[in-house]
């Protein structure tokens, strides 16, 4: 496998919305719509609620070649303020043709086509981001990639949990739809297991810990580039949000939000388990022997580069001997970061870029198989 050229591939041939099969693969994509219900909670940005592509969607999964009904699944989270599956579309693939498990591609509510287009169009944002680079004295970390979000965090930080909360209520949703048999791809208490990338992997960390529905009882969770507590990471980034962003991110859950959530109408096991995943000091006991008796369920790959979840911060979410135990730590021979740990940008560097793909895609085939 050459993964540069196979992700160009991909690219290529991928079609938003389109079932396909893929070229010179025995994998398909079909696509299945989803409609949901934003959570009432004591947060509720009304204006956000009007936004339809947010409610109304579809989500892409990727089928091995066999016509029938599945009774395994593979559930992949992406990472924050991504807009596109591109980066995903390899890694989709080879998980789904290694473990011969469909892979489920489910859209974090606001981010990939659950936000307008508007939201990606140069034209469009160029009036807010000449004036944004104006407001935070023309800040380095302010781009065309991360404006929209930028912007949207400044206005209301709390859109970082109610994304978080609506994304939880979606999955699930999407899980009890699948297990109570009324998906027509799979069959009734299908097991589903977790690829987790980046913010992903802090979304799945707060599912596993809050699932008062049994959902996740059996499920195995791999994450990549991810697993910190959130005052381990480093989120200012041209591909995420920047600076000013970032500060009024982390100011307010550090700071502000625990009294905030207290006038919260879904004071839930959710909300509890949010909270336990803040800074290393926030109910550690709590956290730290809920994942250790997760067992050999749990499995993951940090990067050492990797400045955005940093293992430093898995280390404190998780506890030392489990993480230890559980998450390996990876360096890799070439240029990478957070957002891109295989940049298709290093053509120059296909075999080493190749061979560290497989070194993570292979391990967590193996687990997920």
């Amino acid at each position: 496998m050459n993964y540069t050229h196979r992700h160009a591939e991909l690219v290529s041939v991928f079609t938003p919305d389109k079932d396909i099969c893929l070229p010179d693969s025995k994998v398909r994509i079909k696509y299945f719509s989803f409609e949901s219900q934003m959570p009432k909670t004591g947060s509720f940005i009304k204006t956000d609620s009007l936004i339809s592509e947010n409610s109304q969607f579809t989500y892409p999964v990727f089928f091995p070649s066999k016509d029938t009904t599945f009774k395994n699944a593979i559930l992949l989270l992406h990472g924050l303020n991504e807009r596109f599956w591109n980066k995903y579309l390899t890694w989709a693939e080879f998980l789904c043709y290694s473990t011969g498990k469909p892979v489920i591609l489910f859209p974090i509510a606001f981010h990939m086509n659950r936000s307008p287009l508007a939201w990606t169009n140069p034209r469009v944002l160029k009036p807010l981001l000449d004036l944004r680079k104006i407001q935070t004295g023309n800040d380095r970390s302010l781009s065309f990639a991360n404006i929209a979000f930028s912007q949207r965090i400044t206005e209301n930080p709390f859109r970082f949990y109610n994304s978080g909360r609506q994304s939880l209520n979606d999955i699930s949703n999407l899980l009890l739809q699948i297990k109570n048999g009324q998906h027509a791809c799979f069959a009734e208490n299908t097991g589903i297991d977790v690829f987790a990338y980046s913010i992903g992997a802090f979304l799945s960390q707060i599912a596993f810990m809050g699932d008062t529905k049994g959902l996740f009882t059996d499920s195995r969770l791999f994450m990549f580039c991810g697993g910190s507590v959130f005052s381990a990471m480093f989120g200012e980034s041209r591909s995420i949000m920047d600076r000013t962003a970032f500060e009024k991110l982390y100011q307010f859950y550090q700071n502000d939000f625990s009294g905030a959530s207290e006038q919260s109408e879904m004071q839930d096991a959710a909300l509890e388990s949010f909270l336990t995943m803040i800074a290393p000091d926030r109910n550690p006991e709590k956290r730290q022997t809920f994942f250790s008796k997760m067992g050999d369920r749990l499995k993951g790959i940090s990067l050492f580069q990797d400045k955005v979840i940093p293992y430093s911060g898995v280390i404190q979410a998780l506890g030392q001997e489990c993480a230890a135990s559980h998450i390996s730590l990876l360096d890799f021979p070439y240029r990478y970061e957070h957002e891109q740990p295989f940049p298709v940008s290093e053509t120059h560097k296909p075999e080493l870029i190749n061979r560290s793909f497989l070194q993570v895609f292979n391990t967590a085939a193996g687990f997920l198989a």
